[in-house]
């Protein structure tokens, strides 16, 4: 039991690192060129993005944690934890392609590519632990409403 508490943990850590790596990019335009967009009626205040992101990263550590502490000797915990690296890696490309270089039409494609490598690694998830599949399904909801959002941003803009 420690042992998958000790993997939870790393997950956790690598998670949220990777989310607060990403939010460089983010804080650079949020306070300036972002605020200068059209966006549509549905979009959320800017204070609920962070403490909505964090919870997410934390419960996509959880998630990775359970699956890694089922054992690297098994393909489909590799298999599933692969997929769940690079939905990682293109999630903060997401950041840095919207906010950092301020690019919404390719950060749509990012996300839509994200959504779909997402998608895949809930599927591998599943396969090694229904509740590992099962805490990745409210980031699938914001992904899913983040590339709506998107989406938007870049039709009204």
């Amino acid at each position: 039991m420690k042992k998958k508490l000790t993997y939870i943990a790393y997950a956790v850590c690598i998670s949220v690192a990777i989310g607060f790596l990403a939010s460089f990019a983010t804080q650079s335009s949020v306070n300036d060129w972002y605020l200068t967009l059209n966006k549509p009626s549905f979009n959320p205040p800017n204070w609920i993005f962070a403490p909505v992101w964090t919870l997410l990263y934390i419960l996509m550590g959880i998630a990775a944690g359970i699956v890694w502490g089922k054992g690297l000797h098994h393909l489909l915990v590799k298999t599933a934890l692969y997929h769940f690296g690079f939905q990682l890696l293109l999630n903060a490309a997401w950041s840095i392609v919207f906010f950092g270089l301020k690019e919404p039409f390719w950060a749509l494609i990012v996300i839509i590519s994200l959504l779909i490598l997402l998608v895949l690694t809930i599927r591998w998830f599943k396969l090694v632990s229904k509740v590992a599949a099962f805490l990745l399904l409210p980031y699938l909801l914001w992904v899913c409403f983040a590339m709506v959002l998107n989406y938007k941003i870049w039709e009204l803009n």
